[in-house]
């Protein structure tokens, strides 16, 4: 896109955001309740979308990405006439005779740049929280996932009217000139290393963001755990889109005493879940392209490959791999993106949280324990996104729950009412009587006044 048709789409959106239709809560149900709708009708085209992208079955398309987006549609439509009241706070007494209020107002015209491994949840669910605050939207969409970005680009112009919502399909450079303007407000998700660029750009304008990043999620299996729930469970999150997530269980913390029993029932449940030779069941995804396939699969022979893997370059997939590391291993020095399973055994639970404390924060954490004071232990301890306790993956799965890093992996949080948030300016206001008018703070000053002064504020 040429730069002047940029600054032609960014002016109708102004334009769109003066007429102040989306003031009206109504049209902003309205809105959502028309996008509720068109994802419904387009199921067929988005799950081909996603089966050709990343090889995703219609049942973990629709679990991961559609049925997750329109659960976050149904809460706005639910709550956002509450989320958009203004609300009443309390007015202390050297205030009086007034009121005190927030009204939310929304930051305007909000650019969405979202990742390629859930390219159609991490693409909506911010425009839906954006829209249900009263914003305009550009999203940008990976061109990794081409696929998934088009059938958006016609979600969106069927469901918004010009200047509401608009996707920008060109490349990096458009999307550099575009944070180069008048933006009100970023929201990002992807790696780190963009992320820094992003929030880099953006603080050259004042422009406030929102950075959904990743990370190396660690996974603590202690001896107390349920050894056969616990594998199910890892299994289930770490193979989620063949590990392309960024909540996915990077690597396993796992006490020495139940290592070998652990190991076993991962490998059962890879085969019960995804059969004796994942690499040509039909609903296991692929990397997403060959770059990052060749960087995920040279992790494997730098290992001590205890069960999978196998891979196959020609359909870019790769087979379930649990490898035996330490922190020195190479599968320890990023974050995986994949199938590969890097598990660590411990002695002590003090030093998984001080090894986990001095590295980067994680996005995720998650603890596998039946005893409390190990799971308060982790969970008071240890400084992560958010997680689960005898799970893995299912935090975001809530709508309730704010969904957002810490430090490295993130900055600010989505999801339900934490979403409308991060896309609202919430404008502080007194408003003041006039029939009585307290003399206490004007000059000039008497002992009076300032004994008075002393009274109210302290």
């Amino acid at each position: 896109m040429e730069t002047t048709k940029i600054d032609m789409k960014l002016a109708e959106m102004r334009a769109f955001l003066e007429r102040g239709t989306m003031q009206n809560v109504n049209e902003r149900i309205k809105s959502l309740k028309l996008l509720y709708k068109n994802i419904k009708a387009m199921q067929p085209e988005i799950y081909a979308a996603l089966k050709a992208d990343l090889n995703k079955s219609e049942a973990e398309s629709y679990m991961t990405e559609v049925g997750m987006t329109l659960t976050e549609i149904s809460h706005m439509i639910k709550h956002v006439k509450s989320y958009a009241k203004p609300h009443r706070k309390h007015t202390p007494l050297n205030n009086f005779p007034a009121k005190s209020y927030v009204i939310p107002s929304p930051y305007g015209v909000v650019l969405v740049i979202s990742p390629w491994n859930y390219p159609f949840m991490l693409s909506l669910e911010p425009i839906v929280n954006a829209v249900a605050a009263g914003n305009s939207v550009i999203l940008k969409p990976s061109s990794s996932s081409k696929n998934v970005s088009a059938v958006i680009d016609k979600l969106i112009r069927r469901t918004f009217v010009p200047g509401h919502v608009t996707t920008l399909l060109d490349g990096v450079d458009a999307c550099n000139y575009l944070m180069e303007q008048d933006i009100d407000y970023i929201f990002y998700t992807g790696s780190t290393r963009v992320g820094k660029m992003v929030m880099q750009k953006a603080a050259e304008h004042f422009i406030p963001v929102t950075l959904e990043m990743g990370g190396k999620s660690p996974c603590i299996v202690d001896e107390t755990a349920n050894i056969k729930l616990t594998a199910k469970r890892i299994v289930f999150g770490k193979l989620l889109n063949a590990g392309q997530t960024c909540v996915a269980p990077d690597f396993v913390f796992c006490h020495s005493t139940i290592k070998d029993e652990l190991i076993k029932e991962i490998s059962r449940q890879i085969v019960i879940q995804y059969g004796t030779d994942p690499l040509t069941n039909p609903n296991f995804p692929k990397m997403i392209n060959k770059k990052h396939f060749d960087s995920v699969k040279e992790l494997i022979p730098s290992g001590d490959v205890v069960f999978g893997g196998k891979f196959n370059e020609k359909s870019l997939k790769i087979e379930p791999t649990l490898l035996n590391a330490t922190l020195e291993s190479p599968s320890m020095q990023g974050e995986i993106f994949g199938p590969i399973l890097p598990i660590i055994t411990y002695e002590n639970l003090h030093e998984v949280i001080s090894t986990i404390n001095s590295n980067s924060k994680p996005l995720a954490l998650y603890m596998f324990s039946n005893s409390k004071k190990n799971q308060n232990l982790i969970l008071e301890k240890c400084k992560f996104g958010g997680g689960c306790i005898n799970d893995t993956i299912m935090h975001i799965a809530n709508p309730n729950l704010a969904f957002g890093g810490f430090k490295q992996s993130g900055i600010g949080a989505y999801h339900g009412k934490a979403g409308f948030d991060t896309f609202t300016h919430y404008k502080s206001i007194v408003k003041k009587a006039n029939w009585l008018d307290l003399p206490m703070r004007y000059q000039p000053s008497t002992k009076l006044k300032e004994s008075l002064i002393k009274k109210f504020l302290k």
